[in-house]
C-alpha cells in the first residue's frame, strides 16, 4: 500500500492499526493513504483519490473539502451520515454508501445491558462497597424490591434496523414492546415480537424501559425534552444511544437530580466530548448514581468493528477493481 501523494486510490480517514485490530485490512491491491482529518494534506489527498474512507463517528466534514476533488465515492465505516452533508454529495455528483446494520447485536446488547445494570444497580453497588457502605446499601435494595427485566414493559423509539434488533431482544428477555416508528421498515417482524404501535406522549407514559434509536434530524432534535421526560414514570429507565441532540441534557440532569426519573444511559452527546459543564456531568449524590455514561461506544465491539471494516472495504473494491456500483448506496 502507498500512502504517497501520488498514484492514490483511497484516502482513509482513520487509522490503518483500527483495521488490523479488527483483522479486515483492505485489498492490497489498492493504494491507500491513512490520514486524520485534521492533517494538513487532506485537502491535497482529496485532489488525488478517487474514494474517501470515513468512520460515522466524528466531526462533520466541511464541505469545502469536497469542492473540486477527484473523490467520486464516500464509504462510510458505519451506518451513520451525520459527517456529510448529502446535499453537497448530490450537487458534485459524489456517490455515498454506508454499512446498515452491522451494530445491531452491539447495540442491543448495550441497550440490554445497560438497562438491567440500572434496574438493578449494579455499578452503583460497586461504588457503594468500595465506600464501606456494603450492609446500608444491601439493604436499601432489599427494602426497594429491585426488578428484572421480565415482565417490562419496553417502548422503542424508532423501529428501523437497528430499533427492530433491539426490540428483538429485549423480546426475548420476556419484555412487553411497544414502539413509535410512524413507517416501521418490518411491519411484519413486529407482528412476531407482539410489538405495539402508540404515539410517542402514550408510549413514554406506560413504558418501563424507554430506549432511542432515530437519526438526528429537524424532526428529532430534542424530541425528549422537558415535556417529554414528565410523562415517564418516577422508575423508568431511559437509554440514549440514538444521536447526540435527541435528548435535551439540562432537562434529563433535572429529572435525575428531582428523582423524577429511575436512571439513564447516555452514550451519545450534544457535542463530543461532553463539555466539564454538560448538565450530566455536574449531577451528584443519588442523581449521579442513577446516570451510566459511554464514550459512544454501544455499536462497538470486536465482531461488529470486523463486520463493519470487511463490508466496507468490499464495498470500496467494488467500485475500484470490478468497476461495479457500491451496494448500501445513500447518494
Amino acid at each position: 500500500m502507498n500512502s504517497s501523494p501520488t498514484a492514490l486510490d483511497v484516502l482513509c480517514l482513520r487509522p490503518e492499526a483500527d483495521f488490523e485490530r479488527a483483522d479486515a485490512l483492505p485489498p492490497p491491491a489498492l493504494r491507500i493513504a491513512y490520514r486524520s482529518p485534521d492533517d494538513s494534506d487532506v485537502p491535497d489527498l482529496m485532489k488525488q483519490a478517487s474514494v474517501l474512507v470515513i468512520p460515522a463517528v466524528g466531526p462533520k466534514l466541511p464541505c469545502a473539502l469536497f469542492e473540486g476533488a477527484s473523490v467520486k465515492f464516500v464509504q462510510v465505516t458505519g451506518a451513520g451520515l451525520d459527517r456529510l452533508d448529502l446535499h453537497t454529495m448530490q450537487r458534485l455528483g459524489i456517490s455515498v454508501a454506508n454499512v446498515p446494520g452491522g451494530s445491531n447485536i452491539a447495540l442491543a446488547e448495550y441497550a440490554v445491558t445497560a438497562a438491567a445494570t440500572l434496574l438493578r444497580r449494579l455499578a452503583w453497588s460497586n461504588s457503594e462497597i468500595r465506600a464501606g457502605r456494603y450492609a446500608a446499601f444491601r439493604a436499601r435494595m432489599l427494602a426497594e424490591n429491585l426488578s428484572g427485566l421480565d415482565g417490562l414493559t419496553v417502548g422503542i423509539v424508532g423501529l428501523g434496523t437497528v430499533g427492530l434488533a433491539v426490540a428483538q431482544a429485549f423480546h426475548a428477555r420476556g419484555c412487553n414492546i411497544l414502539y413509535f416508528d410512524p413507517a416501521p421498515r418490518h411491519p411484519e417482524a413486529t407482528i412476531a415480537i407482539g410489538a405495539k404501535s402508540l404515539p410517542l406522549d402514550e408510549l413514554l407514559a406506560k413504558s418501563d424501559v424507554v430506549t432511542l434509536h432515530v437519526p438526528l434530524i429537524a424532526a428529532t432534535q430534542n424530541l425528549i425534552g422537558p415535556d417529554q421526560l414528565v410523562l415517564m414514570k418516577p422508575t423508568a429507565i431511559l437509554i440514549q444511544a440514538s444521536r447526540g441532540g435527541v435528548v435535551n441534557e439540562a432537562a434529563l440532569a433535572d429529572c435525575l437530580r428531582f428523582g423524577h426519573l429511575g436512571g439513564a444511559a447516555v452514550d451519545v452527546y450534544s457535542s463530543e466530548p461532553p463539555a466539564l459543564d454538560n448538565p450530566l456531568l455536574t449531577l451528584d449524590g443519588d442523581a449521579a448514581c442513577k446516570l451510566l455514561l459511554t464514550p459512544h461506544i454501544a455499536g462497538v465491539t470486536r465482531q461488529s468493528s470486523t463486520f463493519l471494516f470487511r463490508s466496507a472495504w468490499r464495498n470500496v473494491e467494488r467500485v475500484l477493481i470490478a468497476n461495479q456500483p457500491p451496494v448500501d448506496r445513500v447518494v
